[in-house]
């Protein structure tokens, strides 16, 4: 009863001491201005006040390396770690790989049969880094959308995502009888528009060795599967590009903006093609800024049809008044 008495008391008193430092670490505030919104700089050696900037608490540890350099190329050499683990490796990066170059860690030439040894290994590297069907697999399907977001032009985050969509696809099972390469396109699209870099699906399909009813229909059901929240793509995320390909000014672009924007809130743009409304704005906004484009430049850009243009056009110089 003493001893349980004693372990009872000792968590009290424990429990006291964690509750009177949280309540000084929610009191903590700058002297100067009394404001709470304390910001801790990149190293950790300074706590300073977001509001007045006054320095609370000034350290000098330095957390950095103790190596010094001055460009990339020696950063690299001089460092200790490897490459952070990446999404779009089947084993995230982490497997060894065995340099292409044939030099030792001298720098010089190895011998022929030094050689030969190091291409033997090599080839079985290569082999045993995927230990069987489904990490093979999961190896094209990250190849295949590494090579379409390269073909797309699109940042290393879209590449990241979508290979994150992909895995949980597959833990989740939704590849049995679909194509890798549809879900790996399907994946890389929906990557795309939670990004904020929207591609279409006829530029996707472009890139893609399946076709555009199949990149459709998979990305509909793996969305729906997974419970990803996709927005509506706004059309004014395609305007800066368009812009861009047909060589049109600043005013063109702002003025497109402004059509979009105006259209939209009297709901033209309920159930029309994100992509051919952009394309319309656009040409709408080179005849008024007098940088005429015609039709068929505009859609070959924007990949939709001319008759799409036109129509789109139509209703919104009479949504504007002009």
């Amino acid at each position: 009863m003493v001893r349980s008495s004693r372990q009872r008391e000792r968590e009290r008193v424990g429990t006291d001491e964690n509750t009177e430092e949280t309540e000084q670490d929610e009191k903590e505030a700058c002297p100067e201005c009394e404001s709470t919104s304390l910001v801790a700089s990149a190293d950790g050696g300074e706590l300073v006040c977001d509001d007045c900037g006054l320095v609370i608490e000034e350290g000098t540890i330095d957390r950095g390396p103790e190596w010094r350099a001055f460009d990339h190329s020696e950063r690299q050499q001089k460092s200790r770690v490897g490459a952070p683990t990446t999404q779009t490796m089947h084993d995230k990066g982490l497997t060894t790989t065995i340099d292409w170059k044939d030099k030792d860690a001298y720098g010089r030439s190895i011998s022929s049969k030094k050689r030969s040894q190091m291409h033997r290994l090599r080839r079985w590297q290569e082999r045993i880094r995927t230990k069987d069907a489904g990490e093979r697999n999961l190896q094209f399907a990250l190849s295949e959308i590494d090579r379409m977001a390269s073909a797309l032009g699109v940042p290393r985050s879209v590449r990241e995502v979508a290979s994150v969509i992909y895995r949980r696809a597959l833990d989740d099972d939704l590849i049995r009888g679909r194509s890798i390469e549809g879900v790996a396109t399907a994946a890389l699209y929906a990557a795309c528009r939670q990004e904020d870099i929207p591609r279409s699906l006829e530029e996707v399909s472009d890139v893609s060795r399946v076709e555009q009813k199949e990149i459709g229909r998979t990305y509909r059901y793996i969305s729906q599967e997974l419970g990803l929240k996709m927005e509506p793509v706004d059309p004014k995320k395609y305007v800066p590009r368009f812009c861009s390909s047909l060589e049109l000014s600043e005013e063109v672009q702002t003025k497109a903006n402004e059509i979009i924007d105006v259209t939209a809130e009297q709901g033209l743009l309920s159930g029309k093609s994100p992509t051919g409304y952009a394309a319309a704005a656009i040409y709408a906004a080179s005849l008024l800024c007098n940088e005429k484009k015609t039709q068929r430049e505009v859609a070959d850009v924007a990949q939709v049809t001319e008759v799409t243009i036109r129509n789109r056009y139509q209703e919104q110089i009479e949504a504007m008044g002009i």
